[in-house]
């Protein structure tokens, strides 16, 4: 048996019955799961803001754990339910891009579609495969059932933008992910993508039409208070922020939009 840890991150809040219904149902099929709550505060209908909590927590989790994210919209529509097989996990959700970006991190290797009735609940709703079809699944997966036993194997499944930063050039272009309760800026490029372009220690950043020369620190306090910085934050992505300050009020920077950032010689 694999590990048998399963983690849900959705959209829900706690306050209705939802989660729990999932829980129940994942018991039902394995009582020795042991399940874990990533957030269920993930802004309403929010992909780009449940695919960065999701790729933040999952690389702690140990081997083999499965985990389940629910933010989704196209429920009920021709999105696909999938099952997503990395080099360390599994990751169960729809087809809409809120768990490529987790895979990709963690080095994604196969793409199922969740057809088979025999992993679903008996009867499925149009409103809620959080609980129908994903959690059920997710439960069988961590039972030990192969991941081939769920349906076929696609390849043209949806990987947002917010999935692929890329260099043009020397430039390396991304985009906002995250806003954190402090107004630091949050973007997709990690530092791996950076070091190609010869990022050291400082860096030209424009977010939107607002552009800016910064120095790249370590931590926050390293510069003086109310200086605009680049880091790399705990996620390993970059952050423009400000010591003791919002980054986010400055560039008047939100979720999805551009970032662009090069080297300054």
């Amino acid at each position: 048996m694999r590990q048998v840890i399963i983690t849900l991150l959705s959209d829900f809040g706690l306050k209705d019955s939802y989660v729990a219904e999932m829980k129940g149902t994942i018991l039902c099929v394995l009582p020795k799961a042991k399940i874990i709550d990533i957030s269920h505060d993930i802004d309403k209908f929010d992909i780009r803001m449940g695919a960065f909590v999701l790729a933040s927590a999952i690389p702690y989790f140990p081997q083999n754990t499965v985990h389940v994210a629910v933010v989704d919209p196209g429920v009920g529509t021709e999105r696909r339910p999938i099952i997503l097989k990395t080099k360390n996990c599994y990751l169960v959700g729809p087809d809409n891009g809120v768990l490529m970006l987790a895979a990709i991190n963690q080095g994604l290797k196969h793409v199922y579609v969740i057809e088979n009735p025999e992993f679903m609940l008996q009867r499925v709703s149009k409103t809620f495969h959080g609980r129908d079809v994903f959690a059920p699944a997710a439960a069988h997966l961590a039972r030990g059932i192969s991941i081939a036993e769920f349906g076929r194997e696609i390849r043209d499944y949806v990987v947002p933008d917010f999935a692929q930063p890329h260099l043009e050039g020397s430039v390396a272009c991304g985009e906002i992910l995250h806003i954190d309760n402090f107004g630091n800026i949050i973007s997709n490029i990690p530092s791996a993508l950076l070091e190609k372009v010869g990022i050291k220690e400082k860096i030209h950043v424009k977010i939107g039409a607002k552009a800016k020369s910064i120095k790249l620190h370590a931590a926050y306090d390293y510069a003086p208070l109310g200086e605009t910085i680049a880091i790399f934050g705990s996620h390993d992505f970059l952050e423009i922020s400000i010591n003791q300050g919002a980054a986010s009020k400055q560039f008047n920077g939100k979720r999805g939009d551009s970032i662009r950032v090069w080297p300054t010689y």
